[in-house]
This record gives structure tokens, C-alpha cells and sequence, in this order.
């Protein structure tokens, strides 16, 4: 039998020196807008590529101390521009818990040798999936990774939505039109449900052990939702997103209710019709992320002041002069309000070839404009 990994309160680890991000989340105004980006341990670094030729990328993600030394990358080299760190991991390590191998291909991505081609393979999968177990090297990432932060911003932790896992599942990879993953829900919507709901149980489990490995936010990512119709998301991914909060954090108030009490994002890419949906208190969800190609204002007039909302930069926008990177900057503060029910992000994750010095640029922006706001 494994043993559960243990559960950690904030006793256990150094002091936080920064909260910003969690003050945002439980909707308080701040001195200043605070910031974090997502991918923003990753490829673009040099110092990352340097690790990266020496270790296979899931060899990263399952070494608790190549995990942790990647992480704080950004954070050692932003020093005092980060308000929050993610811990590196990958979304698809739930379906190699599911018992799926994936493969990180260099130039290619994601690549699944063996995808699910038809429900019969839904056989092929895991029934009963132990965390504690399969994905007990990223509790333990976590929990080194709170240690040696020494209370210098918070740590999420994160996971792939269920839809997009599903996606991910059948394509066996990346893919343009998803093709395959969306024809299971025209032929076989009542087993898409099943593996859909075989998923979130797994996810639900792995956030709950993130969460008691050290983690002080929870990200949601549904890269794919936007794919979907709105039909579709109501059907295919709403159902098991709305469970996640009200489980996780049923879990973990059992555990200990000081968890309870964690932080939870969502970032639905694409899925402009869904924020109203996404934002009601009864989903759960603190922070709603939006994509670049949401207009700030219009989300806010339509979900109201409820939650807090996270971005949206167009990652492209680090390839622009650092000129108008600070002039971008400066309207996209405008357009959300920069004091309250704020974090500021990109629309999406670092690129691979982005300039590590217009990232500077960036968040030198956000953090020079938002004080200037205050004062």
C-alpha cells in the first residue's frame, strides 16, 4: 500500500514575504498590480536550455530537484519582478497516471506513440489511480520547491482541464482542428462522458495532493476549450470543470479547512462565450484568465466584480520594440484597472524564441506603471 503523502500547512515552510497574488484573489485592492506568466520556466531561458541538454524533459518533471531547479530559474533571474512561481511541470502528466505513454519530441511537441483510437481502448486505461503513487514526484517537487523560495511570492500548482486532456488523448499530440478528439463527441458522446469523468477524478486527486504538497494557488488549464462550440463546452467540459473547486476543496477541508480556502484559476483559451458561466459563485473558481483576444472591459462588464481577472497580453507582443512593450503595457493596466481584482499575465505561455530581456522589459513595465498609478 502507498503511504498518502502528507499534508503541510504554511508553518512548515519559511514565511511569505509577498502576497500580492493571494490578496488579488480573495478580492482585496493592492499597492500594486502584481504579476506572474505563464510558461514562464521554459525554453526561452538559456539557463533552462542548458538543463534541458543534459536531462529528457520528463526526467525534468519526475526529478524532484531538477523540478525545483528549474522553477526558481525565472525567479533567481527576475529577481523582485515575479510575484508568483509555478512549478514546472507538464499538463500531460495525468495521462501518463491514466497508464498513457507520452513522449516529448524536440521541435515537435507532445506525441502519444499509442492515442486512444476508439472507446473499446478506454480499457487500456488505469481504473483506479493512486497519486500518491504515480505522481508523487511532483507532491514532492512542490513541497522543495515552497522550501527553497524561502517565502519570496507564492508557488502554484496547476493542471490540464478534462477536455483538453481528452483532446490530447486521442490526437496524440497537437493538432490543428482536433479532428479526431471532436468526432468521439458526435459518435460516442455517452463514453466521451465516461473517459471525460475518468479524467476529472484524477484530476481532482491531483490537485487535492498539490495542494497539501505546499501549493497556494491552483491553475486550471482548458488550452482547448475554445475549439469547442458553445454547445459542446456546455456538454463536454462545463460539467467537469464546475466539479473541480467544489471537490478539491470538499477534499481538502476534511483534511485540514485552512486549505480549503486556496485560490483556484481558470483559463478557458478561447471560450469567449463561457466567462458568465465560469464566473458564478457557484462554479468556485477565484480568478478567471483571459486570452489576448479578450477585451478586458467587456469581461469585466460582463462577469461583474465577483472575480478577479488574469492577463492578456498577446505573447507576440515580447517580440515588439521594448518601446512598445512599455506602451502596451500601460493600456492594457488602463483597460483592466490596476489596483483591484487584478494579476497581470499574458493571453498564453512564453514562446520559445522570445527574448528573456523583453520579458524583463515587460514586467519592469507592470511594475513601473501600476506604482505610478498608486502614488
Amino acid at each position: 500500500m502507498v503511504v498518502p503523502y502528507p499534508a503541510h500547512t504554511d508553518s512548515d515552510f519559511p514565511p511569505l514575504k509577498n502576497d500580492l497574488i493571494l490578496r488579488v484573489a480573495r478580492g482585496e485592492t493592492v499597492e500594486r498590480t502584481p504579476v506572474w506568466i505563464m510558461r514562464q520556466a521554459g525554453r526561452y531561458l538559456p539557463e533552462f536550455r542548458e538543463e534541458r541538454a543534459k536531462h529528457d524533459f520528463f526526467t525534468i518533471c519526475r526529478t524532484p530537484e531538477l523540478a525545483c531547479l528549474v522553477t526558481l530559474q525565472p525567479i533567481d533571474r527576475y529577481e523582485g519582478l515575479l510575484d508568483a512561481s509555478i512549478i514546472f511541470s507538464d499538463i500531460l502528466v495525468v495521462p501518463q497516471a491514466l497508464g498513457l505513454e507520452v513522449q516529448m519530441v524536440p521541435a515537435k511537441g507532445p506525441h502519444f506513440p499509442d492515442p486512444l483510437v476508439d472507446p473499446s481502448h478506454l480499457a487500456r486505461l488505469r481504473t483506479n489511480v493512486d497519486v500518491n503513487e504515480e505522481l508523487r514526484y511532483v507532491f514532492e517537487a512542490i513541497t522543495l520547491t515552497r522550501t527553497k523560495l524561502d517565502g519570496r511570492c507564492p508557488l502554484f500548482g496547476f493542471v490540464g482541464a478534462p477536455w483538453t486532456l481528452m483532446a490530447y488523448m486521442i490526437e496524440g499530440g497537437g493538432s490543428k482542428t482536433l479532428s479526431k478528439a471532436k468526432s468521439w463527441l458526435g459518435r460516442w458522446p455517452e463514453e466521451s462522458k465516461t473517459l471525460l469523468q475518468r479524467v476529472t477524478d484524477v484530476v481532482v486527486d491531483f490537485l487535492v495532493g498539490q495542494a497539501k504538497a505546499g501549493a497556494q494557488l491552483l491553475q486550471v488549464f482548458d488550452s482547448w476549450a475554445g475549439e469547442l462550440s458553445p454547445a459542446q463546452f456546455n456538454t463536454f467540459s462545463l460539467p467537469y470543470i464546475q466539479q473541480i473547486p467544489k471537490r478539491v476543496r470538499a477534499a481538502l477541508r476534511e483534511i485540514n479547512p485552512d486549505l480549503a480556502s486556496i485560490p483556484m484559476v481558470i483559463f478557458a483559451r478561447g471560450a469567449h462565450y463561457a466567462l458568465e458561466s465560469l464566473s458564478t459563485p457557484e462554479i468556485g473558481y477565484d480568478v478567471i484568465s483571459l486570452d489576448w483576444t479578450m477585451d478586458p472591459a467587456s469581461a469585466r462588464a460582463r462577469i461583474g466584480n465577483g472575480v478577479s481577472l488574469q492577463g492578456n497580453a498577446d505573447p507576440s507582443l515580447l517580440y515588439a520594440p521594448i518601446a512598445t512593450i512599455k506602451a502596451e503595457v500601460a493600456i492594457m493596466l488602463e483597460k483592466f484597472g490596476s489596483r483591484t481584482r487584478y494579476i497581470a499575465n499574458l493571453g498564453h505561455g512564453m514562446h520559445p524564441d522570445h527574448d528573456p530581456e523583453h520579458l524583463r522589459a515587460y514586467l519592469e513595465a507592470i511594475r513601473d506603471v501600476s506604482t505610478q498609478r498608486k502614488s
